[in-house]
């Protein structure tokens, strides 16, 4: 169970980072623009907004790598799991105001490694 929670752990800080790259670089270019469904003009009067929820997303990343390199088991259960419940909030909070599709693409995958890390 532990090997599994820790490469899902893994896989949802590259999406994080995925999503940093995304708000921080991207917003104004098609990629970005298809990602999140906007106009060019919607993209550049908001793109402060996403960079600053890009950087936000960095930090979720940085927090669960920090979880999985930490060599103290109980400090990196502790780090995953905080992490994870930050993921886990912030991915509902998207879901419901922003559109399911965060929930899904947030929060279910984090809910997982939670359980499978707290099993393990």
């Amino acid at each position: 169970m532990t090997l599994a929670a820790n490469i899902l752990v893994g896989l949802i800080a590259l999406l994080h980072v995925y999503i940093l790259v995304l708000e921080m670089f991207l917003w104004t270019r098609p990629p970005g623009l298809r990602a999140f469904g906007l106009t060019l003009r919607q993209a550049r009067a908001s793109a402060t907004l996403a960079a600053n929820q890009g950087l936000y997303n960095g930090f979720l990343a940085a927090g669960l790598v920090w979880g999985l390199v930490e060599s103290r088991p109980d400090v990196a259960v502790a780090v995953k799991v905080f992490f994870l419940g930050c993921v886990i909030v912030a991915g509902v909070y998207g879901g419901a105001t922003v559109g399911l599709r965060i929930a899904l693409i947030q929060a279910a995958p984090a809910a997982i490694a939670l359980a499978l890390l707290l099993l393990g």
